[in-house]
């Protein structure tokens, strides 16, 4: 298993993206680790963090693609950028997969232009593993197809669904459909058009789901466009770290709350971990012919590894074979 990891891409680069990228060459099981970009600078990370690993090399990139730019006008221009180049090395053969902090559209976008999706998909699509009650739920699509019609969200509902069973052990995915009502009739015109389709597909479709349904652990696969998508992925971010603030403002206000948190530690830390989007590796991009993890612009090590271990788990179990499968069934090609 070769990784190539766009260490220029992150609010954190390209030290933090460097740690993690060593702590997955120690701890996982992969035959090579390829960082991708300014080779002076990655050289001089890897020298201050005294960071060693024979599975890890250099592939020097000239160009980084901010976090602001325009994707489509970056992936054009700036041929010799970090994430241009570690996805040219998945096209090549080089690589299987690349992981990447950096401009999320961009590594949409070049990844669909130079690796092209998977036989019979439209688009791809960004899964984002998101943590509930019981068991984490897969969000597709977080923010890759802002406008979607109905057989793009059909194939969404099933690359999210094979997702869920092949890495999360889902047997039977239970699939919602994001709208502003449980009842059928609710939503906008194609929102009442899918739960139709969805309703009449082989999938364990539940019907919809409203914001209040998504964290009781009932759905494994919440479907909606991108633009819907990252609006409830951004939101949910800025709750729990709302949630976190207030947790410590108030228990650091008088001495018996300072003794009942040191009581009840071991549980706060464990919802902690729990609800830390670094723990979940980054969203993997479906349906693209090869692989790819997108991950937080503000990353550090810890979710860089996290996501490593992501794409190592889409390729060990064979992912795309099966979505690709999936999909063949759905368009009447099997």
């Amino acid at each position: 298993m070769r990784i190539a990891v766009d260490a220029m891409g992150g609010d954190n680069a390209p030290r933090e993206i460097i740690k993690g990228a060593f702590q997955a060459a120690e701890k996982i099981s992969l035959s090579k680790v390829i960082l991708v970009g300014d080779e002076v600078a990655i050289k001089k990370q890897i020298d201050a963090c005294g960071c060693s690993s024979p599975k890890v090399e250099i592939k020097h990139a000239s160009e980084v693609v901010g976090m602001d730019e325009s994707p489509a006008m970056a992936v054009r221009r700036k041929k010799d950028s970090s994430i241009g180049r570690a996805i040219d090395l998945v096209k090549a053969g080089e690589a299987d997969t690349v992981v990447s902090a950096g401009n999320t559209g961009a590594a949409v976008a070049a990844s669909t232009l130079k690796l092209r999706t998977l036989e019979g998909v439209e688009r791809p699509t960004i899964a984002v593993v998101m943590p509930t009650r019981d068991r984490p739920f897969v969000l597709t699509d977080a923010g890759a197809n802002i406008d979607c019609s109905i057989k793009l969200l059909q194939q969404f509902a099933v690359m999210g669904s094979v997702y869920s069973k092949v890495i999360l052990g889902q047997e039977n995915p239970v699939v919602g459909l994001m709208s502003i009502g449980g009842e059928e009739g609710k939503g906008n015109e194609i929102t009442k058009e899918m739960f139709n389709v969805l309703n009449n597909s082989n999938l364990n479709f539940r019907g919809n789901v409203e914001g209040s349904d998504l964290f009781r652990g009932e759905t494994d696969v919440v479907v909606c466009d991108g633009f819907v998508g990252n609006i409830v992925l951004k939101t949910s971010e800025s709750m729990a770290g709302a949630v976190s603030h207030w947790m410590k403002q108030e228990y650091k206000k008088n001495l018996l709350r300072k003794l009942g948190t040191m009581m009840l530690w071991g549980a706060i830390k464990h919802m902690k971990a729990k609800m830390d989007p670094q723990m979940y590796g980054g969203a993997p991009l479906l349906g693209i012919n090869g692989g790819c993890v997108i991950t937080h612009g503000s990353s550090r090590a810890k979710a860089i590894y996290h996501a490593i271990r992501v794409a190592t788990d889409s390729f060990h179990h064979h992912l795309n074979e099966q979505i690709t499968e999936e999909i063949a069934a759905l368009n009447g090609d099997r």
